[in-house]
């Protein structure tokens, strides 16, 4: 958002820092994966900005899982959270069913402690992003898209976000070890 997330700073005693910011409410959304390839064991960080002030709609689903597939190869799986924008929708549904090799699983409900996308986010917003007050959308697209091609490199950081979260790879292969009960 262009009004920052502020956190704690450290400033000379007696003189409380001042961060100036815009009072707009602009805001962008990004639909992001991390990725384990099962022939590499290489990790990888792949994202999708939305254009400037909407939200993630399951319509942006199939837009970011389709050049996903290609990259990765036919057979994928994916674990993602309840998130109704996922394959709950019908038009998601309905293109996963039109993909061979695809095969997905959900995380528990309210368990976002699971899901290791959910630690990029954490630490996109509250490590990397906090205090920053953008002057403008352009600028805060910048720079969210320099931080995520950052951390896309930095294979031992999304190694701690999987480890965290205790997704168990077995045989160079992802896994959610969380089917639906």
């Amino acid at each position: 958002m262009l009004t920052p997330t502020a956190r704690r700073t450290y400033a000379p005693r007696v003189e409380t820092p001042v961060q100036r910011c815009w009072s707009n409410h602009g805001r962008i959304s990004v639909i992001s994966a991390i990725t384990i390839s099962p022939r590499r064991n290489r990790l990888g960080l792949y994202f999708m900005i939305l254009p400037d002030n909407t939200g993630a709609k399951a319509a942006d689903m199939i837009p970011f899982l389709r050049p996903l597939l290609h990259h990765l190869g036919s057979k994928l799986s994916i674990c993602w959270d309840r998130g109704r924008i996922h394959d709950y929708s019908l038009a998601v549904r309905k293109w996963l069913t039109k993909q061979n090799g695809i095969r997905f699983e959900r995380f528990p409900p309210f368990a976002p402690d699971l899901n290791p996308d959910e630690y990029v986010w954490s630490y996109a917003k509250y490590a990397r992003l906090c205090n920053y007050a953008a002057p403008n959308m352009t600028e805060l697209r910048k720079r969210i898209d320099e931080e995520l091609k950052h951390l896309a490199k930095n294979s031992d950081l999304l190694q701690s976000f999987i480890d965290h979260a205790k997704l168990m790879r077995k045989n160079n292969k992802s896994l959610c070890n969380y089917r639906n009960q």
